[in-house]
């Protein structure tokens, strides 16, 4: 009897893989695809608690709310730092995946949900992850390290005996690690990322021109002229903000030049921590990262000639690979359609089966 129920179970499942971001979350559906790419953002009305919006209208809020309205991040550096407002924004993100799925008997689908999480996080976060997806619906949880994600999706063979060098480069952390035999040899966690890079531009204007710009501001400066060497051609954008000094809007030009040497310290240490990664793997694994090359993966590895500053340092060859933005949910997802050969790379809670 029990066996025919969780054979019911099994096939009312709908198995799902989240990217749980700090800049943005993506939802992989088995036999579907990505279907959900919205930033992780939460607006919330304080006098009453009440979640306004979850996702790209929330984003739209940032920084144009009155007093009583707050649009947050409720994950900073890759882990939970608002439990129930991230609970809430699973659940969106869960319901909004299995709308598209009909119901069967009366009963809605009982998701098995695999959760992308950094490999620096500690039990009490990790915990925090399963609880909050659990809460907002999920049946059974499990999860993967992020850089494992990462090789998965880029379609490494990291269960090979040889070294795969990966650097995850997201909006709250840089994961650098090297994988063999299915397993993470070395690594760092690093919480300096695409955000910080962020910040950094932000730094820059009020330091140099006494003007306060806001976040989204200062990451479309990051996208549009941003770099990590000095480029031939010279670029420049029109920065908007309130000058500090007289409360006045101003509009100042700045150059690709200024905002390379904004991110210059952020940039060296990420590539510190990659060389660091690199002091401490084995030598035999070492010849195959030699060979095989660093791969770069997140949204942090579109930055302007980061790979070339990073193959010029560590005399190795570095690649970006394909669609670095959703590396991490498409290898989540390729893990729970293998989950029979895949299985020993996912960390499971007490139910999971491999039914």
């Amino acid at each position: 009897m029990f066996k025919k129920l969780k054979n019911l179970f099994s096939f009312l499942s709908l198995d799902m893989a989240i990217d749980l971001g700090t800049a943005n979350s993506l939802v992989y559906v088995k036999d579907r695809g990505i279907i959900i790419n919205e930033p992780s953002v939460v607006a919330v009305n304080n006098k009453t608690g009440q979640i306004l919006s979850i996702g790209e209208e929330a984003r739209k809020m940032v920084g144009r709310t009155p007093s009583y309205i707050t649009a947050t991040r409720p994950l900073v550096n890759g882990v939970i730092s608002d439990f129930e407002v991230t609970e809430q924004m699973l659940k969106y993100f869960i319901e909004k995946a299995v709308s598209g799925s009909k119901k069967m008997f009366g009963f809605g689908y009982m998701p098995r949900v695999i959760i992308g999480i950094p490999c620096g996080v500690t039990e009490v976060e990790r915990k925090a992850v399963r609880d909050a997806a659990k809460n907002a619906g999920a049946r059974t949880v499990f999860l993967i390290e992020e850089p494992l994600a990462s090789a998965i999706g880029a379609k490494l063979p990291i269960q090979e005996a040889g070294g795969n060098f990966i650097v995850d480069i997201g909006g709250g952390t840089t994961e650098v690690a090297v994988i063999s035999l299915g397993g993470i040899v070395a690594f760092r966690s690093l919480r300096i990322a695409g955000d910080k890079l962020n910040d950094d531009i932000i730094q820059f204007a009020q330091k140099e021109y006494k003007l306060l710009i806001g976040e989204r501001t200062a990451e479309f400066i990051k996208i549009n002229i941003g770099s990590a060497l000095p480029l031939k051609d010279k670029k420049e954008i029109p920065m908007r903000g309130r000058n500090l000094v007289t409360g006045l809007p101003e509009e100042v030009i700045v150059f690709n030049d200024d905002i390379q040497r904004a991110l210059e310290r952020s940039v060296k240490q990420i590539i510190s921590a990659i060389k660091t990664t690199i002091e401490e793997t084995p030598p035999e694994l070492l010849a195959d990262v030699m060979t095989n090359g660093i791969y770069l993966a997140g949204g942090g590895s579109l930055l302007k000639g980061l790979d070339v500053l990073i193959a010029r340092e560590t005399k190795m060859p570095c690649k970006i690979i394909d669609d670095p933005l959703t590396s991490v949910v498409r290898g989540c997802g390729i893990a729970l359609e293998n989950i029979q050969t895949l299985a020993d790379l996912v960390q499971k809670d007490e139910e999971w089966t491999l039914s």
